[in-house]
């Protein structure tokens, strides 16, 4: 049998938490089979709350899912430009963990900040491999190609996402908290992809080495 290689996966958002909501199930698969497992968190989430809280929910989300190091990009919630200095950003993050995969925003969103950020990385993630796009509350018109099934993470996603207990009932629905819209969501995908629970990605490049 051939010897798996580690990979070194990059998960991008622009806010705490929205890593958890779109790809959670998916990065914990992967560390539990060993590969390494980076955050780039752009903003504090200021907008949403006092933001050295939602840092420390952050920190505590990372030790459930598994993340070696997270790199914070130091922008203002609501404020990340589609800029050169942004694609820099990401770049420069990407020459020190030279990663395997990405996952990021989808570019179709009403907030501005995960519009841009999905823009940028676009650019600055031209020669790597594999990246996907994962989906949040906020995702317009989500098409994706890929599904991962996560009905064994689905437990551990949900954690992760309530260690950000600021954020937990901010969702804009009446009554409706966050690990609600997250589960629903992915019994959705999964319906789509005839598993229990899944994650859907749309696929800017996905390698299948065979």
């Amino acid at each position: 049998m051939r010897h798996i290689t580690p990979m070194n996966i990059l998960a991008i958002g622009a806010h705490p938490d929205d890593i958890e909501f779109g790809c959670a199930g998916t990065l914990i698969k992967y560390q539990r089979r060993g590969h390494r497992m980076f955050l780039l968190v752009m903003t504090k989430g200021q907008e949403g709350g006092q933001g050295r809280a939602r840092e420390a929910e952050q920190v505590a989300s990372n030790a459930v899912l598994g993340v070696e190091e997270i790199f914070w990009g130091g922008y203002h919630d609501t404020q990340i430009p589609l800029s050169q200095g942004l694609i820099a950003a990401i770049e420069d993050v990407l020459k020190k963990i030279r990663p395997n995969m990405i996952f990021c925003h989808y570019s179709q969103d009403t907030h501005q900040d995960h519009r841009n950020l999905a823009q940028a990385t676009l650019s600055a993630t031209r020669y790597v491999p594999n990246v996907l796009y994962y989906e949040g509350p906020t995702t317009q018109d989500f098409s994706p190609q890929v599904f991962v099934d996560i009905s064994d993470t689905i437990e551990t996603k949900m954690a992760a996402l309530k260690s950000h207990s600021s954020q937990v009932m901010k969702t804009n629905i009446e009554d409706r908290s966050i690990l609600e819209f997250a589960q629903a969501t992915a019994n959705f995908r999964g319906i789509q992809g005839r598993v229990k629970f899944a994650e859907a990605f749309h696929a800017v490049r996905l390698f299948i080495n065979i």
